[in-house]
This record gives C-alpha cells, sequence and structure tokens, in this order.
C-alpha cells in the first residue's frame, strides 16, 4: 500500500498547497491512501467543518487532530457526523467523536488510522501508550486492518521515540506531528515500522511556525501579551512522509519525507517517481 501523511495544515497557505498539489501527486505517486493533520487549517487554530470538507475533496482519506481540536467549537458539533475526522483517542471518556477509524479505501482495503497526543510539555491527558495499545489491538495489523497509521501529536521527540519503538512491528507507521518543522530522521524501525519524529507542516515557511513573524518576535523580546497572531501568507510547502508497506503483513518496506514546495529544499520518494 502507497501512503501518503501530510503534516499540520496551516491556514490558507497550507490549504492551498494541498489543493492545489495533492491531486496530481495522488495520481502521479498512484497513491492508495492520503492523511491529513488538519488542526490549524482554519486560521492556524482548529478545523471547521467546510475545510474539512475541502481536505477530503482534495484527496484526503482522513484528517487527523491534536490539542487544538476544539479551537472552533463547531468541531465538537460536526465531528460526530464525520467518522475521517479523527481526534486524540487519549482524550477523556465522553469526548465527541472518536481517536480511530478503519477507513475504507478506494480499492477495498482498509487502513486504521489513530490519532494521539502526547503529555510531555503539553496539556495532561490520558496515557497515550494505553490508549494506542488499545486502538491497535481492537483492529490488529494483517488481520483486520491492511495497514494502521498512527499519528502521534507530540512536543517531545523522546515521547515520539518511545511511542514509535513501543509499537514497532504492530502498526505500518508512525508519524509525529505538532512541532510544524520538519525532521530528518525517517527510517523503518527494526520490527518493520516506519518512523519519523515530525512530518513538519503545510503552509508557509516564511514564517514562525506558519505564523507572521513579527507578533511571535515581538512576544518572546517583551514578554507581555500583544495582538493575536495571525496566519502568513506567502506560498506555501507541503511536509509529509510517504511510506510504501508489504501487502502480506502490513508492514513497510519504503520511506522517505516529502517536502514540496519554495523555501525548504525539495524531497521526493524516489521510489516512486
Amino acid at each position: 500500500m502507497r501512503i501518503l501523511f501530510l503534516g499540520d495544515v496551516v491556514g490558507r497557505p497550507g490549504r492551498r498547497a494541498v489543493t492545489e498539489r495533492l491531486p496530481g501527486l495522488r495520481e502521479r505517486w498512484q497513491l492508495d491512501a492520503v492523511v491529513i493533520n488538519g488542526e490549524n487549517s482554519a486560521g492556524g487554530f482548529g478545523i471547521t467543518e467546510a475545510i474539512c470538507a475541502e481536505l477530503l475533496d482534495a484527496g484526503a482519506d482522513a484528517v487527523t487532530l491534536g490539542n487544538h481540536s476544539w479551537d472552533q467549537r463547531e468541531a465538537l458539533v460536526f465531528i460526530a457526523r464525520q467518522p475521517r475526522l479523527i481526534r486524540p483517542c487519549n482524550f477523556p471518556a465522553g469526548t465527541p467523536g472518536r481517536g480511530a477509524n478503519l477507513v475504507d479505501l478506494r480499492d477495498g482495503r482498509r487502513l486504521l488510522v489513530v490519532n494521539a497526543l502526547g503529555r510531555l510539555f503539553m496539556e495532561a491527558l490520558d496515557d497515550p501508550f494505553s490508549a494506542l495499545d488499545r486502538e491497535v489491538g481492537l483492529c490488529p495489523l494483517a488481520q483486520v486492518a491492511d495497514a494502521i497509521l498512527v499519528d502521534i501529536h507530540a512536543e517531545a521527540t523522546s515521547e515520539k521515540q518511545a511511542v514509535g519503538y513501543n509499537l514497532d512491528g504492530r502498526v505500518s507507521m508512525v508519524v509525529g506531528t505538532h512541532t510544524h518543522v520538519p525532521t530528518a530522521d525517517h527510517r523503518i524501525l527494526p520490527a518493520g515500522t516506519a518512523y519519523l519524529s515530525d512530518a513538519g507542516m503545510c503552509g508557509d515557511y516564511e514564517s514562525i511556525l506558519g505564523l507572521q513573524r513579527e507578533e511571535p518576535i515581538r512576544r518572546f523580546i517583551e514578554k507581555v501579551p500583544g495582538a493575536r497572531a495571525e496566519v502568513a501568507t506567502g506560498e506555501g510547502t507541503l511536509c509529509g512522509f510517504a511510506v510504501e508497506t508489504d501487502d502480506a503483513t502490513g508492514l513497510a518496506v519504503r520511506a522517505a519525507a516529502v517536502r514540496v514546495g519554495p523555501t525548504l529544499t525539495e524531497s521526493l520518494p524516489a521510489f516512486w517517481e
């Protein structure tokens, strides 16, 4: 299975990069599945129903979230009727929506998509390790799910790496999100799980984490409250993780970073070109 994961979509530049580039990449690389993290897609904070539909229409099979899941309050309502929008599985019991979904792909195969929030340097939630174990255990790889993708939305690379090794051999891929900065450590772990600490963002990289530079700089220097941070307005770059799995086992056989657009050095999966 050919799977493309795209990192945090930040505002209009990120959405435009997805809608303009993803349909062509899906056809060019003959992708079987696309998953996008959309938690910053609405003006940099949260997601709306219209934007979720826009990402799905552009070619996503599922959209994951993170710590900004409810910044747009309408998400608390429409997530119940949109099974392909997946919030962290370690939110407290009773939280609207679902933390995992077995997505039916266009060719009839099934991809389990699981989202979890880290706890280091972030708001304390339920244990992500036990929550991930629960969700993966309900849909075992190569038995119920043809492939399993885990989006671990966390600040600390140590926590993301721990999740990766803890799930090694049980899922197809573990990819980190949240920092908006792509890391250079993509690899296949010893038992066959593809891993990347952070996929980076889909957004304007002439910015600070996708936001216009002036206000974040001022906050660091002056240390007092100020204006609301606004999304940068330049051309967006797509960043993500390309993984190909073995049809028999569901484990990864190839993995590569993806960067398409201005500012960053381009990176494409040579095995699909």
